[in-house]
């Protein structure tokens, strides 16, 4: 499968590219947050291929009432776990609170509370397919993972345990715009996650062993 995973910074160039035929082949748009929606959807037209995304921390805050708060055509996995060619897709928005009231914030504590709401969808997975989740998609990288140590940028820990609870396969992030020196590629294995930092578009090709996966 071959993922278009995007995040944080509208590129002028990604219009030409996808215009072009550049990501002819793709399979998947993955957003992970801090993106117009009208880019996306965008993306989405041109491409013509399924787009799951979750909101960044300069995303506004999901209302149903309200079709700015959502990307038209995609689906919005923020705490949900969906099914896509027998791979299990997951998203975790937002990132560290920074600010008092700004939107898709959460503190630590906060943070972990959301994640444990996934639990009871992992689980019915794990006995349904035997693992809990393929991929997971989020804005926020991990606690001490491609994160920084100003308050805005620290990783969240809740995602880290998640991590250690799911075991997908791979973790794909934005919100951090700078790769630190000791990682070559952008990613940085945990267990048997790859966690990639997106920012500001990756095109990944990825496999997945499902062989002994209920389908």
């Amino acid at each position: 499968m071959k993922i278009l995973a995007v995040s944080d910074q509208v590129v002028d160039r990604v219009y030409t590219l996808a215009n072009s035929g550049h990501f002819k082949g793709a399979d998947l748009l993955l957003g992970c947050g801090d993106l117009p929606y009208t880019y996306l959807e965008y993306l989405l037209t041109v491409l013509g291929i399924p787009m799951f995304y979750v909101p960044g921390n300069h995303d506004p805050n999901f209302d149903l009432h309200d079709l700015r708060s959502r990307a038209e055509g995609g689906s919005n996995l923020d705490l949900k776990i969906v099914q896509h060619k027998n791979i299990l897709i997951g998203g975790f928005g937002g990132c560290i609170r920074y600010r008092p009231n700004g939107s898709n914030q959460y503190s630590q504590s906060e943070a972990y509370l959301r994640a444990f709401q996934m639990v009871p969808q992992l689980l019915i997975n794990r006995i349904k397919y035997r693992r809990s989740m393929d991929v997971l998609i989020s804005h926020s990288p991990p606690f001490g993972i491609h994160d920084d140590t100003d308050p805005a940028h620290n990783g969240l820990k809740a995602l880290n345990w998640l991590i250690n609870f799911a075991r997908p396969r791979y973790l794909f992030h934005g919100h951090t715009h700078f790769y630190r020196n000791n990682i070559a590629d952008h990613s940085t294995d945990l267990g048997p996650t790859k966690i990639i930092n997106v920012y500001p578009y990756r095109l990944i090709e990825t496999q997945f062993d499902l062989k002994d996966a209920k389908p």
